[in-house]
């Protein structure tokens, strides 16, 4: 272990050490962390007092998480940090578009398993219905057949139901498996647009930096079947400026979905008054189906 005589002596004394890891990839990791956590701290000067307080927040952050909120997922989306990490492993590694997008912090386990067309309303969810189309093909443009595809998203009162205790459990969530076509249909009510939690460490900092908390409404899918890489995307239903100003940086072009209001009756079910379709073809790449871990239970 070499003495310290000076700042300038740590960040090698670290680095030489960090070189010590067996894993290769740890390795990569830790060497470039310290690089650039030491360079951070030279550029800005960090104070003493600032470190005592960020070291006082990550410990806060940590507090504020639970099974039903996960406050560092929050943390990376409102930093980019979320989207970078999607984009730049997927759309053959960050070089083409891709449908793949964040997970988000309130992917649940064990959708229940639905029927094609059937709907996602487990209670009483007032609000336009929605009438949901998502067509799943390979980089070939064949369709997928035996995708089994988690549906989920926020209530028209912009919660998801893990956070309202007024809906049943798993409402606006469902499980389903796509057919021949590489469709699968679902009924639900037509999302909007949410702010995150902002009683906690993130709404702080969106407050200290001046930005709004809201996300564009937006329809949660995740699929996955053998041979593939997992397919986690956001299909964004809303017609605001906050396309355009999401607090989490999630859009992109290929995530805004085909969203069409309609008066008439409804040919299948009836339906009459306003109420929309929505229609989205998702590409999924070649790769290893492996689920995320679930940000909450």
């Amino acid at each position: 272990m070499t003495i310290i005589h000076n700042q300038q002596d740590v960040t090698p004394a670290v680095l030489k050490v960090m070189e010590q890891t067996s894993d290769p990839r740890l390795r990569e990791i830790m060497v470039s962390l310290i690089k650039h956590l030491h360079g951070f701290i030279r550029d800005v000067r960090l104070t003493e007092t600032e470190f005592q307080q960020a070291t006082r927040i990550l410990n806060t952050m940590g507090q504020q998480s639970n099974d039903k909120h996960n406050e560092f997922v929050l943390m990376a989306g409102s930093l980019g940090v979320s989207s970078l990490v999607c984009l730049l492993n997927n759309g053959d590694n960050g070089t083409t578009e891709t449908t793949q997008s964040l997970l988000g912090p309130f992917w649940r386990m064990n959708h229940p398993v639905t029927e094609n067309g059937g709907s996602i309303l487990r209670s009483e969810t007032p609000g336009p219905r929605l009438y949901g189309t998502f067509t799943f093909l390979d980089q070939n443009g064949a369709p997928v057949e035996g995708l089994e595809v988690d549906i989920w998203h926020a209530s028209p009162v912009g919660l998801y139901e893990n956070q309202d205790e007024s809906q049943a459990d798993f409402n606006l969530r469902g499980k389903f498996i796509t057919g021949a076509d590489g469709t699968m249909r679902f009924r639900s009510v037509k999302p909007i647009g949410y702010p995150i939690p902002t009683g906690t460490t993130v709404g702080m900092l969106l407050a200290a930096q001046n930005r709004h908390p809201y996300r564009p409404a937006h329809v949660h899918v995740l699929a996955h079947k053998e041979g593939f890489k997992t397919l986690i995307n956001q299909t964004y239903v809303d017609e605001t400026s906050y396309l355009t100003s999401d607090v989490q940086f999630g859009v992109t072009a290929a995530l805004i979905g085909k969203l069409e209001k309609h008066t008439g009756p409804h040919p299948e079910d009836g339906e009459v008054g306003e109420w929309y379709t929505l229609e989205h073809t998702l590409t999924l790449e070649p790769g290893v189906s492996k689920l995320p871990i679930p940000p909450i239970k």
